[in-house]
C-alpha cells in the first residue's frame, strides 16, 4: 500500500497534517508515504484529480482504494487504512 499526500507549503491545514503523517510513517513502515507538493508536481495532482488540499490518496496495487480531503485525525487515518 502507498499513500499519496498532496500538499502545498502555503496551505495551513497541510502544515497541520505534517506531524500526523510523520508519526504515521514511523508507526507504519510497511506503508509508503509519498509527499507531493502540488505547486511542483502539478501534472501528478491533475492525474489524481486533486482539487482541494490536503488530500490523501490511498493506493493498493497501484489502484486508488480510498481518498480523504482535509485534515485527518490519526484515528481516521487508521480507519482509512483498515478499510482498504
Amino acid at each position: 500500500m502507498e499513500i499519496l499526500d498532496f500538499y502545498a507549503d502555503w496551505c495551513g491545514p497541510c502544515q497541520m497534517m505534517k506531524p500526523i503523517m510523520d508519526e504515521f510513517e514511523k508507526t507504519h513502515p510497511d506503508i509508503k508515504v509519498k509527499q507531493i507538493n502540488i505547486d511542483i508536481e502539478e501534472e501528478l495532482a491533475e492525474k489524481y484529480n486533486v482539487s482541494s488540499i490536503p488530500c490523501l490518496v490511498l493506493l493498493k496495487d497501484g489502484e486508488e482504494v480510498a481518498r480523504n480531503v482535509g485534515v485527518v485525525s490519526p484515528k481516521k487515518l487508521e480507519k482509512m487504512i483498515g478499510a482498504a
